[in-house]
């Protein structure tokens, strides 16, 4: 899709990203710094915001499942964009909290290794 792999010099960093968010299944949720860390980009969590931010509207890329660390949906700039992303959740099956939050130990997914990833072996495995 158009515009998925971002440009220039982050287009293999983008595509990474895409590529473990891509294995996230659904019913459960990463956190940017784990996508970051299975992408190959350890520390750089906020560069998952980035790319996930830069996506088109209409994305394949299942991006709402991604959340921060406390297990909380992050603002975002555009109205409403939050209130998208937790309706996209509930319909799999995620619960929030009375503060918003989803619990990680029960919705968050136990990745298999980055190399596991980028050589396709985990493929026919669900979390």
């Amino acid at each position: 899709m158009k515009g998925e792999s971002g440009g220039g010099k982050s287009t293999s960093t983008y595509g990474r990203i895409y590529a473990v968010v891509r294995r996230v299944p659904r019913g459960k949720v990463a956190t940017y710094g784990q996508v970051a860390v299975l992408a190959g980009m350890r520390g750089h969590a906020r560069q998952v915001g980035y790319a996930l931010h830069s996506l088109p509207r209409g994305s394949l890329v299942p991006w709402h499942r991604v959340m921060n660390a406390k297990g909380e949906i992050s603002l975002r700039k555009s109205a409403g964009g939050d209130l998208t992303q937790r309706i996209l959740l509930e319909q799999e099956g995620i619960a929030f909290d009375l503060r918003g939050r989803v619990s990680l130990e029960k919705f968050g997914w136990r990745a298999r290794t980055g190399s596991e990833i980028r050589t396709g072996a985990s493929r026919a495995r669900s979390n």
